[in-house]
C-alpha cells in the first residue's frame, strides 16, 4: 500500500545538494507538511507514495531553495537612494541621516515585504538579515512565508529604534525571547562592527547570543581602513580584537571577511564561525577581494549575500553567485577556483551551515524542510544542453541561468509562487508606497543638500564621536589649590598634556545645523616650546537629551574630521553668518578617579580675558555609564577644591556669545 503524503513533485532533475551531493534524474521529492519525507528516482518514489498534490514538474531542476547569507532588507526603500561615492560619504552623508529620519516600524515592514518578493521571484527562500525594528523585520518576513535569521542592531551610535545602545540590547532581548523557536524566523543579535560599537557591547551582545542559543551576526574586516584603524588603536588586527573581547563564545555570522590574514582564518575555523561573502557590494565599494578559496580550503563555512539593496543594487543570489565563481577565478589566475558545484553548494547547503540552520534546510533531505525552487533551464540562453559532463548541469545553473528562469517557491511546505504568481504578498500596492517614500526622501535630502554636515563630510575623514558628554565647568580665581589636588593620592595620572588653544566658531542662520569650530591645537612641552601642531574641525549639535539632576550632562551629536585647509578656506567653504575667536591656555590630565576615567582641564581664557576655568569632562555611548559619571564628576569637583554652586554646563562659545548658537 502506498504511502499517504501531501505533495509529490516527479519528473525533475533533482539536485539534492547533500553532503554526497545525489542527484535523481528524472527524480521525485514526497512532502508531508512542512517536512520532506521522500527523496530519490522518479519510479520508484511514485511506486511508493501517494500524494493530495501531484505535480509534473515537466524536466525543470528542482533544487534547494538559495540561502543569502547576509542582506538588509528593509534598505530596498533605499535602492538607488545615492551611488558612486565614497564609503565615508555613502554611509555618513546619505544612509544614516536618512535612517534616522525615516526609519519607522512602518517603513521597515514596507521594505521587508518588498524585498521578500524579490527574494521570492529569485528562488531564495532563507535570509540573514540585519536591521533597525527587526521584530517588524521579522513579521513581515513570517508574513510572506520565508525564512529568515533575523538580528537586532546594536551599535554605539544612535539608531532609528534606540537612542543609546542599551536600548538596542534590551530590544535584542525581548525580541529573542518572544521569537524563539518559530517555525520560520531565528531571531538573533547584531553587533553591527567593531568599529560601530564599544568593547562593552561586543561582550554583552556575545553574552545574550550564549544565554538563548541563537547567533551573532556582525561585520568584520570589511575594508582596508578598518584594519588599518584597528591596528593603530588596538595595536592587533580585527579578528584577534573581537576574539579578546569573547564575540566567538556565540555562533558567529561574520559578513565580508575581505581583509584577514592565514592566522585570522584559522580563528574563524577554530570557532565554527560561519562567514557571509558579497561580492556585489565589496566590487561596487571598492572594500577588495575576500579570501573565500582559502577559507573554504581551511574549513570555513562561507555563503553567499548580496549584502543590502542600497549597495548592491539588488537581491539577485544568481548574479551573486555567477560573480563569486568569477572573482575567485580572476583574483587568483586560476580558472578552477571556485567551480560550479562548489559554488552552489555555498549558496545551498554551506550557506545554511554558516547561519548555523543546516540542520532544517540548505539541502533536499527527509526530515529537512520543505525549502525548494524549480528553475527553467529550457531557455534561450541555457540551451542546448551537455550530458557528457555530470556536473555540467551545475554550470548550467551557475553561468548561463537567470533569476527570473525560477518558476516555482516553496517554504516549509508552502507554495509562495507557483508558475511565476505570487501567492502571498501583492506587490502593486507596495510599490506606490514605496514611491511616495521616495518622493519624502528626496525632498529632505535637496533640503539638507548644502548643510554643515554634508560638507563637512564630503571633505572627507569625519567621524562621529561619543554622544554623551559628561562636564562640568567652574570659574575659579586661583589654581594652586587644584594643581595640589592632582597631585594627591586619590588621582592616578594616567596622562599629562600642555595645550595653547586657538579656537574658532562659525555659527550658522540655521540653528538646527550647530555650530563648527576650527581649533588650532599648540602642543607645549617641557621647556615651554611648540613641539607640534594640530588642526582639527569639530560639528557640535544643539543639545538633544535633558540634564540629568547633577546638572553635568550635556548630550550632543559630535563629528569631527581633520583640518588640512586653512581657515581662509573654510570660512569660503561653510560660509557661516557669524564667527567668535577664543584663544587659551590649557593643562590637560587624563586620570583615574574612583576607578574612572576622566579628563581634568585646567584653562586660561586670553581672548576674550575671562580668568581661570576648571573643567572636569569624560564621554561615553553608554547612557547608564554617563549617569554613573556624572555624580562622579561632582564629587571629582568639590575633591579639586571647587565650589559647586557655580558651575557651568555650556561650552566656552555659550559663555561668551550666548546668542551665536540657539539650541
Amino acid at each position: 500500500m502506498n504511502n499517504i503524503i501531501d505533495t509529490l513533485l516527479h519528473n525533475a532533475i533533482v539536485l539534492t545538494m547533500d553532503a554526497e551531493m545525489s542527484t535523481y534524474e528524472p527524480g521525485a521529492v514526497g512532502i508531508a507538511g512542512d517536512k520532506i519525507v521522500a527523496i530519490g528516482p522518479d519510479e520508484e518514489i511514485l511506486q511508493n507514495y501517494q500524494a493530495h498534490e501531484t505535480i509534473d514538474c515537466q524536466g525543470k531542476v528542482l533544487m534547494p531553495g538559495l540561502v543569502n547569507a547576509h542582506t538588509h532588507v528593509p534598505m530596498t526603500l533605499l535602492r538607488g537612494l545615492e551611488d558612486d561615492s565614497r564609503l565615508d560619504v555613502w554611509l555618513l552623508g546619505y544612509m544614516m541621516p536618512v535612517e534616522r529620519e525615516f526609519v519607522s516600524p512602518e517603513f521597515v515592514r514596507l521594505g521587508t515585504s518588498l524585498a521578500c518578493v524579490e527574494l521570492i521571484r529569485s528562488g531564495v527562500t532563507c535570509f540573514a538579515d540585519m536591521y533597525y525594528f527587526e521584530e517588524d523585520v521579522a513579521q513581515a518576513t513570517a508574513d510572506a512565508g520565508l525564512r529568515a535569521v533575523c538580528s537586532q542592531t546594536v551599535m554605539k551610535f544612535q539608531t532609528p529604534d534606540a537612542d543609546f545602545y542599551e536600548e538596542s540590547l534590551a530590544s535584542a532581548r525581548t525580541f529573542i525571547e518572544r521569537w524563539k523557536d518559530h517555525p520560520l524566523i531565528v531571531p538573533s543579535v547584531a553587533p553591527h562592527a567593531p568599529f560601530t560599537c564599544t568593547e562593552e557591547i561586543l561582550r554583552q551582545t556575545a553574552e545574550l547570543a550564549v544565554e538563548f542559543d541563537v547567533p551573532l551576526h556582525t561585520h568584520i574586516a570589511e575594508t582596508a581602513t578598518e584594519v588599518e584603524n584597528m591596528r593603530q588603536e588596538h595595536d592587533m588586527p580585527v579578528i584577534p580584537y573581537v576574539k579578546k573581547h569573547n564575540i566567538f563564545d556565540a555562533k558567529v555570522l561574520a559578513a565580508h571577511c575581505v581583509h584577514i590574514d592565514d592566522g585570522e582564518i584559522h580563528t574563524l575555523e577554530h570557532h565554527h564561525a560561519g562567514v557571509a561573502h558579497n561580492p556585489s557590494s565589496n566590487l561596487k565599494l571598492a572594500s577588495g577581494f575576500a579570501p573565500v578559496t582559502a577559507m573554504l580550503e581551511r574549513g570555513v563555512n562561507v555563503g553567499i549575500g548580496t549584502d543590502g539593496p542600497a549597495s548592491n543594487n539588488d537581491l539577485d543570489m544568481f548574479e551573486e553567485i555567477r560573480l563569486a565563481s568569477f572573482i575567485a577565478k580572476g583574483a587568483s589566475g586560476d580558472p578552477t577556483a571556485l567551480p560550479a558545484s562548489l559554488v552552489l553548494q555555498m549558496a545551498t547547503r554551506i550557506g545554511a551551515q554558516a547561519l548555523f540552520i543546516d540542520d532544517i534546510t540548505g539541502s533536499l533531505e527527509p526530515g529537512k524542510r520543505a525549502d525548494l525552487i524549480l528553475i527553467d533551464l529550457a531557455t534561450l540562453h541555457n540551451s542546448p544542453r551537455f550530458r557528457r559532463n555530470t556536473d555540467g548541469i551545475y554550470a548550467q545553473i551557475v553561468y548561463a541561468a537567470k533569476s527570473n528562469d525560477v518558476t516555482d517557491t516553496m517554504v516549509n511546505g508552502k507554495w509562495l509562487m507557483r508558475e511565476r504568481q505570487m501567492l502571498t504578498i501583492q506587490e502593486t500596492e507596495l510599490l506606490n508606497q514605496a514611491a511616495e517614500y521616495a518622493v519624502q526622501i528626496d525632498k529632505f535630502l535637496i533640503e539638507r543638500e548644502h548643510s554643515v554636515l554634508s560638507k563637512l563630510i564630503a571633505i572627507g575623514g569625519a567621524s562621529e564621536v561619543e554622544s554623551f558628554e559628561v562636564q562640568v565647568k567652574v570659574q575659579i580665581q586661583e589654581t594652586d589649590s587644584v594643581l595640589e589636588a592632582v597631585d594627591k593620592a586619590d588621582i592616578e595620572i594616567l596622562h599629562y598634556r600642555h595645550y595653547h588653544e586657538y579656537d574658532t566658531y562659525f555659527s550658522f542662520q540655521d540653528p538646527k545645523q550647530g555650530y563648527l569650530r576650527y581649533r588650532e591645537d599648540e602642543y607645549i612641552d617641557e621647556s615651554g616650546e611648540v613641539s607640534n601642531v594640530r588642526y582639527r574641525l569639530t560639528l557640535i549639535g544643539p543639545e538633544r537629551e535633558q540634564h540629568f539632576p547633577s546638572d553635568v550632562l550635556l548630550s550632543r551629536s559630535r563629528f569631527i574630521a581633520p583640518a588640512t585647509h586653512s581657515l581662509r578656506f573654510y570660512r569660503e567653504y561653510f560660509k557661516p553668518i557669524d564667527e567668535v575667536f577664543i584663544e587659551k591656555d590649557r593643562v590637560r590630565w587624563r586620570i583615574l578617579f574612583r576607578g574612572t576615567e576622566f579628563y581634568i582641564n585646567l584653562d586660561r581664557v586670553d581672548a576674550p580675558e575671562l580668568g581661570y576655568f576648571l573643567e572636569v569632562k569624560s564621554r561615553t555611548w553608554s547612557k547608564v555609564d554617563a549617569e554613573h559619571k556624572a555624580t562622579i564628576a561632582n564629587e571629582l569637583l568639590q575633591f579639586l577644591g571647587a565650589a559647586v554652586d557655580g558651575q557651568v554646563t555650556a561650552d566656552y562659545i555659550e559663555i561668551i556669545a550666548p546668542n551665536a548658537v540657539q539650541p
